[in-house]
């Protein structure tokens, strides 16, 4: 093998995001009698939502403000008289619900079944637990470490050294960084010293700076990359 341990975000590396998000906004917007909302400010919560998470990044706020805050700049900016806790809280749970997978995740993990699987993301604990535990992946990773229960995100190299110490893994040549996320996933391994490899599914222009050791259109391709020549895959591995 030559990766032996191969770290894993969720959203729309995994999990199709998107699908459990229009799940969530729709069955929340619903609830609060405004079903056609998940339509009418998709584009708006889009762009708040978006902005959050860069900040998240950056350091600036906290997933456990952020969670609150993108409801109350979103109900703020269309004069929607919604309690953003009372929101949030519903939207959370049925987030949680949201475990639709990407196309070859389970898959992929069948084929890596003898390398070291975990999971880093940047999701809110409740949210990615549900998630993964109602998938057919929810015994597949060694370790999930997700950021709300660490005390901080990708791209800082703190949470790879959490995952590393968790993990009892020293060579860093031997580790693997699979994510959709330039800013996160990407920068995040490269500031750890790891290889790492940008799922692209879109084959979207990289116009960022930030470089991968790979790029991927899909989950498949990532066994070439796991295993190193000489080395054949187990494809008999027990199906997930």
């Amino acid at each position: 093998m030559k990766y032996e341990v191969i770290l894993f975000d969720v959203d729309d590396t995994l999990f199709d995001f998107k699908k459990a998000e229009r799940h969530a906004l729709h069955h929340t917007f619903t609830q609060f009698g405004l079903p056609q909302g998940a339509t009418e400010y998709k584009a708006s919560y889009d762009e708040i939502n978006s902005t959050l998470w860069r900040e998240a990044e950056e350091g600036h706020i906290t997933s456990a403000e952020l969670r609150v805050e993108r409801f109350k700049r979103l109900f703020a900016a269309h004069e929607l008289d919604f309690n953003p806790d009372a929101f949030s809280a519903a939207y959370l749970r049925y987030l949680g619900e949201g475990a639709f997978l990407i196309d070859g995740a389970v898959e992929i993990c069948e084929l890596l079944s003898n390398c070291r699987l975990a999971i880093i993301t940047n999701g809110i604990k409740e949210v990615q637990t549900s998630r993964i535990q109602l998938s057919p992946l929810s015994h597949v990773f060694e370790e999930v470490i997700i950021s709300e229960e660490v005390g901080c995100q990708k791209p800082q190299a703190a949470i790879f050294e959490y995952a590393f110490t968790k993990l009892a893994v020293s060579d860093k040549s031997k580790v693997l960084m699979v994510g959709d996320s330039l800013t996160a996933d990407i920068q995040g391994g490269n500031n750890y010293g790891i290889d790492t490899c940008w799922f692209n599914p879109a084959g979207k222009a990289n116009t960022s700076g930030i470089q991968p050791t790979f790029e991927i259109k899909s989950l498949m391709e990532l066994a070439n990359i796991v295993i190193s020549e000489g080395h054949v895959l187990n494809l008999t591995a027990p199906k997930i």
